[in-house]
């Protein structure tokens, strides 16, 4: 049938789940490599996103890392309509707002409820729309659970979206952290009657076992409840996609790979964030990550890499108060090598200031004194992609490309050699011939080339021998996505599914 312009346009379907990491956002990205090898234009939706790991738009916005992974996995450029807000933790008790990729206002919780909660609706309403407008099918993502009694007047990210969206709603419970039965009956009994009925099934994720003995508490759950379980989804191992938060970081604290010849210490600082340009790193076959938070887990690293952080002076304190501070500088002196990323880079150098108490309520700070450079954090955000070389000795200009995101302006204060030439233009900065190297470009690591040449020189330091360049990342992700929708497409009934989104968009359009 024709739809006139006042007539949605695209089929509709949203996940949500029980509570926190229960799977949302990677059965999202699932969901998106499925549609589009099925020939529909699809496009990811999450309203509201809260999170640390961003992701940088072609045009230089940023939203949430979850919806520009999904958008990859759909074979489209993000934009912010994929995620108008998002919200990134900067103290306690106060966040920046993100609005349509650019910073908005730093606002506590109940300012945020009170204040933006129209202002945010009307922006969700007018995203759907324009997506609705382009592709033909939009998968969209909540967040936490729709159970949130205390939250539920003013939420703009489950189901009053769903209900905007007019979408009917999976909801996905977490199986591998126990009671998952209670966890969705105890959901479906706390939301409205209304809200019940747009849900069209569960989906249980994460199961390892045998299903048949899980059989019995399905065939329960759909007597119970009504609601046909349109999948269980087995526990995949070693799945390689960005992560959305640090939650993923817990799995790493002990390490990745005890067998390792290179040893590289992540300083995780209370407010990491883009903690996914350590990536590349974790695959590589001889390097095991750790990420440290103590000074007696500090170790003897081959490598010590300072990640990007949401609040450079609050992570700086905490290198000070936890000892840390002091294991760099004295790593240091003893020739191990240093990387530092956006807030880390930062560290690297002489002073930190914040006049305007943009980021902290501390005017000045001393740094790790390694750079001749000072930082001023400033009101304005820098939200780029990124292109140039990498101009360190013996690197033979290797072309370089990522993104920057930061609000601090870092000058010299004397003579410093750069990193790299981006745009044209001398970034960054190194020192003692490489053994040091700041930079604002993430995904840094992300470059091939840079990357293996850069691990057989620290191979070459501890006399080991160089590796055959393998691990090609992002030809790799894209095997990763595939993986992930043949696994998820294997476990769920699409049928169904594909039947439940046809019978909500014709009702929609009646």
């Amino acid at each position: 049938m024709e739809l006139n312009t006042n007539e949605p346009k695209s089929l509709k379907l949203m996940i949500q789940g029980t509570h926190s990491d229960a799977g949302k956002s990677m059965l999202v990205t699932a969901l998106c490599r499925i549609f589009r090898e099925d020939g529909y234009r699809t496009a990811p939706f999450k309203s509201q996103n809260m999170a640390l790991n961003s992701y940088i738009t072609s045009d230089g916005k940023e939203i949430g890392r979850a919806q520009g992974i999904q958008a990859e996995a759909a074979g489209i450029e993000a934009t912010t309509d994929m995620n108008p807000i998002l919200i990134k933790p900067s103290k306690d008790m106060e966040s920046q707002v993100v609005f349509h990729g650019k910073p908005y206002a730093n606002m506590k919780a109940s300012e945020y409820r009170e204040d933006f909660f129209q202002l945010g609706l009307e922006a969700i309403k007018e995203s759907l729309m324009k997506l609705s407008d382009k592709y033909e099918v939009i998968v969209i993502e909540g967040a936490g659970s729709p159970a949130e009694v205390n939250l539920n007047d003013r939420e703009l990210v489950n189901m009053r979206v769903a209900a905007i969206a007019e979408a009917p709603v999976i909801l996905i419970g977490d199986i591998d952290k126990g009671g998952v039965f209670a966890s969705l009956v105890g959901t479906l009994q706390l939301i409205s009657e209304c809200d019940r009925k747009r849900i069209i099934g569960v989906i249980i994720n994460k199961f390892r076992g045998d299903l048949s003995l899980l059989q019995p508490g399905l065939d329960w759950f759909e007597e119970y409840t009504g609601l046909p379980v349109l999948g269980v989804v087995p526990f995949l191992p070693d799945l390689e996609i960005d992560g959305e938060d640090s939650l993923v970081l817990s799995q790493y604290s002990n390490g990745t790979n005890h067998d390792a010849e290179l040893d590289v210490a992540v300083l995780s600082y209370p407010r990491l964030s883009n903690f996914t340009d350590i990536d590349p790193l974790r695959l590589e076959p001889d390097v095991n990550i750790r990420f440290v938070k103590k000074a007696v887990h500090f170790g003897n690293p081959d490598l010590i890499i300072l990640p990007g952080t949401k609040n450079t002076a609050e992570d700086l304190l905490f290198l000070k108060q936890t000892g840390l501070f002091d294991k760099i500088r004295s790593a240091y002196e003893k020739g191990t090598q240093l990387a530092g990323i956006c807030g880390g880079y930062q560290m690297l150098g002489e002073k930190l200031m914040d006049p305007n108490g943009v980021e902290s309520d501390h005017q000045e700070l001393g740094g790790l004194g390694i750079f001749p450079v000072n930082t001023t954090i400033l009101s304005e955000k820098k939200t780029i992609r990124s292109e140039g070389y990498c101009s360190l000795k013996d690197f033979g200009r290797i072309s370089l490309s990522g993104y920057e995101i930061h609000m601090g302006q870092t000058a010299s204060t004397r003579k410093a050699e750069p990193f790299s030439v981006l745009s044209g233009t001398e970034e960054g900065c190194t020192a003692r011939d490489g053994q040091v190297f700041g930079t604002y470009l993430h995904d840094v690591f992300h470059n091939d080339e840079f990357r293996w040449l850069y691990l057989n020189k620290l191979r070459q330091k501890k006399g080991l021998k160089p590796i055959e360049r393998s691990l090609r990342f992002r030809a790799f992700k894209e095997s990763e996505y595939d993986r992930l929708a043949a696994h998820v497409k294997g476990s769920i009934q699409m049928k169904k599914i594909y039947s439940a989104m046809k019978t909500f968009f014709y009702k929609e359009v009646k």
